[in-house]
């Protein structure tokens, strides 16, 4: 049980290293955060992440094909493969002003608590354990992966989980991500397709052309037609006309516009119901435009690019993973809550591998420039506690 291990000796000697080791867990989230990490572009963080995890001490400690940094700790039995991830990337371009800046206990910075903070938190997890003594009879494998934010559609845990040298081989996955909300347990997985759509057309001057169909025209109809598209509440599905662009000058019918959007779902089923009601309402957009005006010199045409592709699922919430978290929250002072999200766990938990998400604790303004985390002291090590005795537990902790 979670409590057992909580209250092990051996664990209050852990947390006591991770108290000592405060400062240094803070100097290294700033010197990783001010490491530009935008996603496709990780290499250079990733590289200053392994050598980290090679100074830790971890065995087989590797980049793999897709950039995904990770090293192994080895357990005592012939258990399972646990893994506890916390990914490279974020959402900010390169260029970027990614200096920290320290007021009181806060830190701000671009991508410091999605998801910098928590890589430095697996570090000092790493290193409280070696300082205790723990042992578990799983291994357990340290992952800095890529490919988690926007575009990166979690291909680095994809390729983790399919490709890569421990594929077939992990039994449980934990994510340490930005705040969620302490006791928040992300266990299902909210599906996303993702397109660029791009309407094509003769093209021509605006007024002496004045009458032939229009690539614009197809793009608004599409867009109006998604806007009235009707979807639940539960199980909780979205969509999003989210950037549009093309044409060439304010005095010409465009020869080429493009939309993309995103559409999501907490359902398989429910994803592939509006995609395959999207994908009508485009074609009759299409459709409706060669109708209204002339195709004397061509006709608009749709041409469909995926750009997103990520699962929905869940895992039973009565699962052991589900429960040592839940148990750990519960013993923390948290009010444990099962929700789905986009994480990295989405990827093990399409599989039909336990797989979660965990908060690494307080901050706020995810994804914008004024991102910041907390880092009091007690309060740090408090909550700190959620991701690392769930990984404890999971990974079987000899007490």
């Amino acid at each position: 049980m979670v409590e057992t291990v909580m209250k092990s000796a051996a664990y209050g000697e852990a947390l006591r290293h991770l108290a000592a080791g405060h400062e240094r867990f803070v100097e290294e989230t700033i010197r990783l955060t001010e490491i530009p990490a935008p996603f496709f572009c990780e290499e250079e963080r990733g590289r200053a992440y392994l050598e980290m995890l090679r100074e830790a001490g971890l065995e087989e400690c590797e980049m793999d094909a897709e950039g995904n940094v990770m090293g192994l700790r080895r357990g005592t039995g012939n258990g399972s493969l646990i893994v506890l991830a916390a990914h490279l990337d974020t959402v900010f371009p390169p260029g970027t002003d990614l200096k920290v800046r320290r007021e009181g206990t806060r830190l701000y910075a671009p991508g410091i608590g999605d998801d910098t903070r928590s890589l430095a938190m697996n570090l000092a997890f790493l290193r409280a354990m070696d300082a205790a003594g723990i042992r578990t009879r799983h291994d357990i494998l340290f992952v800095g992966n890529v490919g988690e934010e926007g575009l990166g559609d979690l291909r680095g845990i994809r390729f983790l989980f399919t490709k890569g040298r421990y594929a077939g081989r992990i039994g449980a996955f934990i994510s340490v991500e930005g705040p969620m909300g302490m006791g928040t347990i992300v266990s299902g997985a909210t599906g996303s397709l993702r397109y660029r759509v791009t309407f094509r057309g003769p093209g021509g001057h605006s007024f002496m052309d004045f009458g032939l169909v229009s690539p614009s025209f197809a793009l608004a109809e599409a867009i109006a037609g998604l806007s009235r598209m009707e979807v639940p509440r539960e199980p909780r599905t979205t969509f999003s006309a989210s950037v549009i662009g093309g044409g060439t000058s304010v005095n010409s019918i465009p020869n080429e516009v493009w939309l993309e959007v995103d559409l999501r779902s907490d359902s398989a089923q429910e994803l592939a119901r509006i995609d395959h009601a999207f994908k009508g309402i485009v074609a009759r957009a299409v459709e409706a435009e060669n109708a209204a005006r002339s195709t004397a010199k061509g006709a608009v045409t749709a041409e469909w690019k995926k750009i997103g592709d990520r699962p929905a699922g869940a895992i039973d919430r009565a699962s052991e993973l589900v429960a040592n978290a839940a148990a750990a929250a519960r013993a923390l002072g948290f009010t444990p809550k099962t929700v789905a999200s986009s994480t990295d766990a989405s990827i093990p938990i399409s599989l039909g591998i336990p797989g979660i998400a965990l908060s690494a604790g307080a901050g706020a303004g995810a994804h914008s420039l004024d991102e910041w985390v907390d880092v009091e002291p007690e309060r740090t090590l408090h909550d700190m506690q959620l991701a690392f005795a769930t990984l404890l537990q999971t990974a079987g902790m000899e007490v």
